[in-house]
């Protein structure tokens, strides 16, 4: 049996380039035989990381046979995360008793006790922080006001309060890494927010920014990515087939996956839905043309119209849900537009990718199933596709989605090349200078 998996069984996530690491292979040299031999331990390391992740607690013989890799090599790879804090063993497990034919075997399982990584969801009411183990459960989660904050005045307090963050992590774990995610054009590569019309950013050294201020590795990505990987690893199964996630806020963005890995697209872009013509619409766009999904759909649009109707005194999301969880009719109804508007939006997506799954990111499709129910009988009515509405869920974290999306961020990165991300982190200094994953 192989040691080396030319086609993992299963997928491994986004392989994008992290910091100045290019893709795998595109810098492999005849007679780098180290190079080589790192990218195929980092290949097989990922795939037994995985398969343990998805079916853990686990067997190293059914390890092996779901990657086809041989029990030697399987083993090799156990000892070396079991070193690293990504994998435990789980001896109160262990089969036996009469019956039993040779030796039993001790279970492997994901650890979820020793590491940590940090994430920050940069929106723009407010700031997700949040820390999560590595089956992206949520051990802290704190939102930070951003009041009403544009520029680099949103980062300057949460640089200076961004160490004391840090260390509120649970149970003695190590925090490895930080991932950062926020709305607009995000580029990973280089760690940077490319622009965010609603913040006012244009190419943000977010990574680098972030990197300084906390010593860890950092992972920057656009918010509907990170929520897509977040589904891939541990969502939906259909989202490893192929997925579209559409997020619904103060801005609105798409993220596509294919086979387990999430698209990103030339200029750093998956692709722009925000400026999907909505008929009827007569809101203006920051582009300068009226009716595009990014205002019609938008909560910054949703919010100010609920104040001026009367329904709530202010823009604002807690007295909105307040209004409509008190049986607004006012607020229900603005509420159900803003979904007729999203069901069309989405049925345009899936008649033009075909995707498995869709998943939608938007507040009260979240909150109620009952506005899910609008987006859906739109949807069914919309697509020319698509008219059974099964493929269309909302996001099952709740008021935790965003922060497992940002820690996914970097997440993603761990489970596509363990080795790799573990070193990058044991280099880094804590509250030093730091580099990207």
């Amino acid at each position: 049996m192989p040691d080396t998996l030319a086609h993992p069984a299963l997928p491994l996530g986004d392989e994008r380039r992290f910091g100045d690491d290019r893709r795998l292979g595109d810098d492999r040299r005849i007679g780098d035989d180290r190079r080589i031999g790192d990218d195929r331990r980092d290949v097989n390391a990922a795939a037994v990381l995985r398969a343990v992740l998805d079916h853990g607690p686990i067997a190293r013989s059914r390890v092996a046979a779901l990657t086809g890799l041989s029990a030697s090599a399987v083993s090799r790879q156990v000892v070396d995360l079991v070193q690293l804090g990504l994998l435990r063993e789980r001896p109160e497990l262990t089969g036996g008793g009469a019956g039993t034919v040779g030796r039993p075997q001790v279970p492997v399982d994901v650890d979820t006790g020793r590491l940590a990584v940090a994430g920050l969801h940069i929106g723009v009411p407010y700031t997700t922080f949040s820390l999560l183990d590595l089956r992206g459960n949520v051990l802290y989660r704190k939102e930070l006001s951003n009041r009403g904050r544009t520029g680099h005045a949103v980062l300057r307090p949460l640089l200076e309060r961004l160490p004391r963050l840090l260390a509120t992590v649970p149970g003695g774990r190590r925090v490895v890494a930080l991932g950062a995610v926020t709305g607009g054009t995000v580029d990973p590569e280089r760690g940077m927010t490319v622009r965010h019309d609603p913040l006012q950013w244009r190419n943000m050294p977010l990574g680098d920014l972030l990197s300084r201020a906390s010593g860890l590795p950092v992972q920057v990505d656009n918010h509907a990515r990170a929520l897509t990987q977040a589904e891939i690893l541990f969502g939906h199964p259909a989202a490893r087939r192929s997925m579209v996630q559409l997020f619904v806020g103060h801005v609105v963005d798409a993220a596509l996956a294919v086979a387990g890995t999430v698209h990103l697209g030339p200029a750093s872009a998956t692709g722009d839905v925000a400026h999907l013509p909505v008929p009827d619409s007569d809101a203006l766009c920051h582009c300068g043309r009226l009716g595009c999904l990014a205002v019609a759909a938008s909560d910054t649009t949703l919010f100010e119209a609920a104040a001026a109707d009367g329904i709530t005194a202010r823009p604002d999301r807690a007295e909105l849900i307040a209004a409509v969880r008190a049986g607004d009719p006012r607020a229900d109804r603005l509420v159900r537009r803003r979904a007729e508007v999203v069901g069309r939006a989405l049925a345009l997506l899936a008649d033009v990718v075909n995707p498995d799954l869709l998943v939608l990111t938007e507040t009260f499709a979240v909150l109620d199933p009952a506005y899910l129910d609008v987006v859906r009988t739109e949807f069914a009515r919309r697509s020319h596709l698509r008219r059974d509405a099964d493929l269309l869920i909302a996001q099952s974290r709740g008021a935790d989605a965003l922060a497992v999306a940002a820690g996914a961020a970097v997440l993603g990165v761990l489970y596509a090349r363990p080795l790799h991300a573990t070193t990058v982190a044991a280099q880094a200094s804590p509250l030093g200078p730091g580099q990207p994953l």
